[in-house]
């Protein structure tokens, strides 16, 4: 998983998207929460190591060449769930349907697809 070809990378990407958005399921619900909604209710602090986190994605597409238009669309998701974590408690609830992480992998996936097929895994949901 330290390599960095691009099936090393989207292990990484899709793991860490993992923990941040649906690693945590809440009984009784149907959705999944990941540290990304934990940490926005730190006040201030917690939604800016989220955010961090977050941004190595962006590392990881910088490290697979990926366009600055792509690079752009991620870092700009990952800025909206910085602003909106940064209001105290109230901020963790628009994490819950704005998951600027499982967007940004999607953004990684396709650009895997299309540039790297051998990479591609199959899902089961």
């Amino acid at each position: 998983m330290l390599g960095r070809d691009p099936d090393a990378i989207r292990r990484r990407v899709e793991a860490l998207e993992h923990l941040l958005e649906r690693s945590i399921r809440i009984p009784g619900i149907k959705r999944r929460i990941g540290l990304d909604v934990i940490l926005d209710l730190l006040p201030f602090g917690g939604t800016t190591i989220a955010a961090a986190m977050g941004s190595y994605m962006l590392w990881e597409a910088r490290n697979l060449g990926m366009s600055k238009t792509q690079m752009t669309r991620m870092g700009g998701n990952v800025a909206f769930d910085w602003l909106l974590g940064m209001i105290p408690w109230v901020g963790a609830i628009p994490d819950l349907f704005f998951r600027s992480n499982s967007r940004n992998l999607r953004i990684i996936r396709k650009h895997l697809d299309r540039h790297h097929p051998a990479s591609a895994t199959i899902e089961n949901d």
